[in-house]
């Protein structure tokens, strides 16, 4: 399929980096923004993202969302980030869609994420996890490293500003999307396990 540079997209958010975050979540790029409930991470209402961290947390998968208004509580997402030190960036900076969706699939990346400027602003971050397949691969082409299988991680390493090296997890999770064929019980138990890893809950 022919792409077309014209209709480069940047990222319309900026990395959420709370102070001392331990994780940082990386899925590929948010959908067209009539798709959006609230300006942030995962904004599509139909995204399971927001229902996993609510039953982890909260033991409520609809805490954050007002079925009636279709709405997203952003601010409410942001203070369970700060308070369990989780960050939320994304592994494209820079996109064209080959189709006009989000899927993955036809989603081809012009500029990766920047590890070097991610780990600068994050200089407590043990774990990056991965949200799909498609963010495993970009990890894995910018470590030169396997892309890990579901479920599992691999250790790699980054460059720093100051020529030194940032060791740390490469955790795969699978995707929140609707379109991916996992019941929400069983992809939010990869989540569990990962934040276990990384000592963010029990």
């Amino acid at each position: 399929m022919e792409k077309d540079f014209s209709k480069i997209e940047r990222h319309p958010f900026t990395p959420f980096l709370p102070e001392g975050c331990k994780v940082v979540l990386c899925g590929t790029f948010p959908p067209k923004q009539n798709k959006w409930s609230m300006d942030f991470f995962y904004p599509n209402f139909q995204n399971d993202m927001w229902r996993i961290f609510g039953n982890i947390f909260y033991k409520d998968k609809d805490r954050f969302f007002n079925k009636e208004k279709k709405t997203i509580d952003k601010a409410g997402i942001q203070q369970m980030l700060i308070r369990y030190k989780i960050g939320i960036g994304e592994t494209a900076t820079e996109v064209v869609r080959l189709k006009e969706n989000a899927s993955d699939k036809f989603l081809e990346i012009i500029t990766p994420v920047n590890l070097t400027k991610l780990f600068s602003n994050a200089p407590y971050c043990e774990v990056i996890a991965t949200t799909g397949e498609k963010a495993a691969s970009v990890i894995a082409s910018l470590t030169n490293t396997e892309i890990p299988k579901m479920g599992e991680h691999i250790s790699c390493s980054a460059a720093l500003e100051d020529g030194s090296k940032r060791d740390f997890i490469h955790w795969r999770c699978p995707s929140t999307s609707r379109a991916y064929p996992m019941a929400l019980e069983k992809k939010e138990a990869y989540y569990r396990e990962m934040l276990s890893f990384a000592g963010i809950i029990k």
